[in-house]
């Protein structure tokens, strides 16, 4: 699973990079959330994979943090993100004729960058709130060093430091989610305007991949943190985490690409030009 999410990931950022006709906004946050997606699942999944080749169960202190730090951070950064693409696609659909002066290339490097510096702060919020308090045991029980863990193993009651702010970013979160269920509010009520059924048709194939990746990342997230943490055995809970922290960004670069021609088509024509440069490269050695 690890494979084949940093595969797809990494091919969707040099189908961008390489391919000019996909250098538009709705790309470019695309770029950026493959490389939140890259980063997210190997925050965890290389260091769990030496303990187990290794037959081990150990991690230190300061990778622990470290792995608090950049999972907080990437992960926030892909949720922030997929807020601003749901404007992006408002913008694109609802007001057609300004989209290239509203979403110009200043202004989405403007949004990334604040989307990235939201997220670290996000991070060093929760890092340092959770690495304040003295713990009673080292032993975290989850494959990786997870917050509500870590939690459980505090001796003082300054946890609820902790608590507070996973509270407040709580709200915080609602609110992205309040305003991306609004937008597509917007988008579907413009869409239904739309007096052609093929013109329908395309505005929400746009909105689909994008649509699609939100609902994932909500839907597993809830199932993991609105579960009732006693009724479930570890088998099931490590489950649950699996399918929260590495189901995202395998699928992602398979939702966007499966019903997207455009990128299909700079895909396949990413594979011709390497097929051409390798049979050069092969005919050249022959030769020589």
């Amino acid at each position: 699973m690890y494979l084949t999410s940093l595969a797809g990931n990494i091919f969707i950022v040099i189908v961008i990079i390489t391919n000019h006709r996909l250098h538009s906004p709705m790309y470019f946050f695309l770029m950026n959330l493959a490389l939140m997606d890259i980063g997210s699942i190997s925050v965890i999944v290389p260091k769990s994979m030496v303990n187990s080749l290794m037959n081990s169960r150990l991690i230190s202190y300061s990778e622990c943090i470290v792995q608090v730090f950049f999972l907080l951070c990437f992960e926030a950064s892909e949720y922030f993100l997929l807020t601003v693409m749901a404007h992006d696609r408002h913008v694109a659909i609802c007001n057609p004729l300004q989209y290239e002066t509203i979403m110009n290339k200043e202004a989405c490097i403007q949004m990334v960058a604040i989307v990235w510096i939201v997220s670290l702060l996000y991070a060093i919020l929760h890092t340092s709130g959770t690495f304040s308090i003295r713990f009673c045991s080292n032993k975290v029980d989850q494959f990786f060093c997870e917050i509500p863990k870590l939690l459980k193993l505090s001796c003082s009651d300054l946890y609820l430091v902790e608590v507070g702010f996973i509270a407040f970013c709580g709200i915080l979160i609602c609110g992205c989610f309040v305003f991306v269920v609004a937008t597509y509010v917007w988008i579907f009520t413009a869409v239904l305007k739309i007096p052609s059924v093929h013109g329908q048709k395309k505005a929400i194939r746009t909105c689909l991949p994008h649509l699609s990746v939100f609902s994932l990342m909500m839907s597993t997230g809830l199932f993991v943190y609105l579960r009732p943490p006693s009724n479930t055995s570890s088998d099931l809970e490590l489950t649950f985490v699996v399918i929260y922290a590495i189901l995202p960004p395998m699928l992602n670069p398979f939702i966007y690409s499966m019903r997207n021609k455009e990128f299909q088509n700079a895909l396949w024509n990413l594979f011709g030009n390497f097929q051409i440069q390798l049979n050069r490269f092969v005919l050249n050695s022959l030769g020589k």
